[in-house]
């Protein structure tokens, strides 16, 4: 539940507040011009995600994994090809996110930011959406609050992946439900086309969606089968839906391909998280925890049970469709092992619309379950946020330490075997290597999964003399590539001089600038 910024805005408006302002819009003659249900809820979800994250905006080194996002993107944009000159294994879509924002004036922080907040925004309205299905419209409002609150307990940063590409995915689901409890499957084939296509979309944003995708096509597929579809028919809307969802990849691997960079293609986006190592206990400890702080959902979910609001009955094809999505994504998070907090992330829709009816009671004794869910959410956000901007940093340290960098730069290349990507950026160095994310070559689990020997890459770069070096100055390494280490700290003691120790968040690193002859 550990990693993101520190903000304490989401204190400021409780939803209980939020659902004061709701229903005072609601009622006849409050305002002189009617505004529509959807519109209220978009402007409250929008209003609490931009005060919980108003103190993150415009600091640099929110996340480790945002920083390096935008870097590719800023240099994708100067010549660089994301996977051959420049190396990750998130999918092209998330780079091509990021090279977007980078269209708007600034330096693209804020503006990714602020993208990421109202993505979150539009995420927790089609939550409400779907929630409607199951809860009452307050269950269902108080069910985008929750999804809005408990992002940041989950280590989410500001623009993680998970926060695009919950929207289309949730978008599809919605459509997935809708074709799903339809009377009959006539247009069955046509409904799910869009639904085939956002998932596509959302898989070149990270792959872990095809997990959703299938389980929302299969669930389909099974719709018509209950209309007695002949197996042709079946085959033949599988074919093509799997065709529509893999399109996206599918473009993207002809255009390497194309340019004779096919192999480098499947190395990165498929190769490597298969060769990625485990760092064994440490997973089942963040596991542990993940379901821990999930406890409340939990509660809502499976202790409250399953009866509704008595005004409103439920569809029983609607509530099926709604599950089969949660169990996908639950199982798209347990599948690789690895359990980074903010992979939780994409499990957070479903389980907040399933949540929904619990958090609509108002009876006396079960109003507990939205005190709690709703509670929890918001004060382990805040715990969080402020924990992480002691870890990851400020704004004013990661501008003291981009100084000490540059003014021994002098215009050449920059080389931080720790710390953090943005010091390419707010330095404009040059990257003395195409694998620029620094534990891609410090940590022992990326060892193996890079496609090449990370000790002769190391070498190489030393040989190339960096004009600065950045390396921790500190004992409690996270599963260090020893052999990489002892390659950079022989180096620098043959042909350095350390110049300064700067301070970034609760981290010390030194710097090395090269010795004059």
């Amino acid at each position: 539940m550990i990693d993101g910024s520190s903000g304490t805005e989401a204190a400021l408006v409780p939803p209980t507040t939020l659902m004061r302002a709701r229903r005072l819009a609601a009622r006849p003659g409050w305002m002189p011009v009617a505004i529509p249900r959807t519109a209220v809820s978009a402007m409250a979800f929008l209003a609490l995600a931009l005060m919980i994250r108003a103190m993150q905006l415009g600091n640099p080194v929110i996340h480790v994994d945002e920083e390096f996002y935008l870097l590719v993107a800023r240099r994708w944009s100067e010549g660089a090809l994301p996977f051959v000159d420049i190396w990750d294994r998130k999918p092209i879509g998330l780079f091509l996110l990021y090279r977007f924002f980078l269209l708007f004036p600034g330096d693209g922080v804020v503006t990714y930011q602020l993208f990421g907040i109202a993505a979150t925004a539009g995420t927790a309205l089609v939550i409400e959406r779907m929630a409607r299905e199951l809860a009452s419209p307050a269950g269902a409002f108080l069910a985008g609050i929750a999804y809005i609150l408990f992002l940041p307990a989950f280590s989410f940063g500001a623009g993680q992946g998970p926060v695009f590409y919950n929207l289309p995915v949730a978008l599809a689901a919605l459509g997935a439900m809708q074709a799903f409890r339809r009377p009959d499957a006539n247009d069955l084939t046509r409904r799910g086309v869009p639904v085939m296509l956002l998932l596509g979309l959302a898989i070149q944003i990270k792959y872990t969606v095809i997990f959703e995708g299938a389980a929302l096509g299969l669930l389909l597929l099974a719709r018509g089968w209950s209309d007695a579809w002949p197996w042709r028919r079946l085959l033949a809307t599988a074919a093509l839906w799997c065709g529509i969802a893999l399109a996206p990849t599918l473009l993207v691997l002809g255009a390497y391909a194309a340019m004779g960079h096919g192999d480098a293609f499947i190395q990165a986006n498929f190769v490597s998280i298969l060769a990625r190592r485990s760092d064994g206990y440490r997973s089942w400890v963040r596991l542990a925890k993940e379901a821990a702080a999930l406890i409340p959902f939990w509660l809502a979910i499976f202790h409250a049970g399953r009866k509704l609001a008595p005004r409103r009955g439920i569809d029983a094809r609607a509530e099926l469709a709604l599950r089969t999505w949660a169990v996908a994504a639950v199982l798209g998070f347990l599948v690789f092992g690895t359990w980074y907090d903010h992979y939780v992330a994409p499990m957070l829709p479903p389980l907040a619309v399933l949540a929904a009816p619990a958090l609509g009671r108002s009876a006396p004794g079960e109003q507990w379950y939205a005190r709690l869910l709703l509670g929890f959410g918001a004060i382990a956000g805040v715990v969080v946020m402020i924990v992480q901007i002691g870890i990851q940093g400020t704004t004013a340290q990661a501008e003291h330490v981009t100084n000490e960098i540059r003014r021994e730069l002098h215009g050449g290349c920059l080389f931080p075997f720790d710390g953090a990507p943005a010091f390419y950026s707010m330095t404009g160095s040059c990257i003395a290597t195409r694998y620029a994310f620094p534990n891609h070559l410090n940590t022992w689990i990326e060892a193996g999964a890079l496609g090449t020997d990370p000790a002769a890459e190391v070498r190489r770069i030393m040989r190339s003399r960096p004009d600065v070096v950045v390396i921790a100055e500190w004992k409690e390494l996270y599963l260090p590539n020893w052999q990489t280490r002892r390659i950079v700290l022989a180096s620098l003691a043959q042909g350095y001089e350390h110049y300064a120790s700067v301070q970034l968040g609760h981290k010390q690193y030194g710097l090395w600038r090269r010795r004059k002859a």
